[in-house]
């Protein structure tokens, strides 16, 4: 497959039983790109990150992620060691605290003592963990969890990082730190491949976008040939469809004052 690509699939395939979560997506990501993988609750967003990273096996099709296949087990450890990963349910080890976290997964990198402890005593402050060192994560809010985690991705410094929904449940001051420094990652030619329902955020931030439905890809272009038609609200509603005269519609809410 190309080498200009970061991530390529042909004819990717997932099923589950006689249900087709993903179905025949081909899937180009140019290297040093801000890849914005959109789609609504259920299309299949997730279920092709775990099949990216070698979490979840494919059905059918080809995979190509840094010029690895994740289904080649001695491909797939390489693979893993370029990559940066904030999956959909977080998986922390909830009985170690932040800093334990991280040293654990700089350890699994090899990252040599020195330059994993100081990358550790900027994340933490970065991400306004370093004042609850002394809890375990099991005792973290939903939006400390997403940060640690992105935290841990970003630990060994991979030449890609693959996120789903890292803007969900954190507050306006963490999502504004989280948007820096995916700009800033991306901006020195590393390549980012995010899900996420915030299209505000990433229209700001992506230069390239797919959308997925119902386990399709229906739509796979750049941000900038996007705009010419308007934005991408507008486009993402075209494409994933809705009715008018049903959307938001309650028979209750017509019936006049209360």
């Amino acid at each position: 497959m190309p080498t200009d690509l970061a991530i390529q699939t042909k004819a990717l395939t997932r099923t589950f039983g006689s249900f087709v979560a993903v179905h025949q997506v081909d899937l180009k990501v140019e290297r040093g790109s801000f890849y914005g993988f959109l789609g609504p609750n259920g299309a299949g967003k997730s279920t092709t990150i775990k099949m990216l990273t070698g979490l979840l096996a494919r059905t059918s099709g080809q995979i190509s992620v840094l010029g690895c296949d994740p289904r080649d087990p001695s491909q797939a450890l390489e693979m893993k060691k370029r990559i940066g990963v904030v999956p959909e349910d977080l998986a922390l080890f909830e009985n170690l605290t932040a800093r334990e976290h991280l040293t654990f997964i700089g350890r699994m990198h090899s990252m040599e003592k020195k330059m994993l402890s100081g990358r550790i005593d900027e994340l933490l402050p970065l991400f306004d963990l370093e004042k609850d060192e002394a809890k375990l994560t099991i005792e973290y809010s939903h939006g400390m969890k997403k940060k640690l985690s992105l935290a841990a991705a970003l630990l060994p410094d991979p030449d890609l990082l693959f996120l789903d929904e890292p803007f969900e449940g954190v507050d306006a001051v963490a999502s504004q730190t989280i948007r820096k420094i995916l700009t800033s990652f991306a901006a020195r030619g590393s390549t980012i491949f995010i899900t996420s329902h915030v299209l505000e955020i990433v229209e700001r931030i992506c230069d390239q976008v797919g959308i997925i439905v119902g386990g399709k890809l229906v739509e796979q272009t750049s941000l900038a040939e996007l705009g010419s038609g308007g934005s991408l609200e507008q486009r993402f509603i075209e494409v994933v469809g809705t009715n008018p005269d049903q959307a938001g519609n309650l028979s209750w809410l017509g019936e006049g004052s209360k």
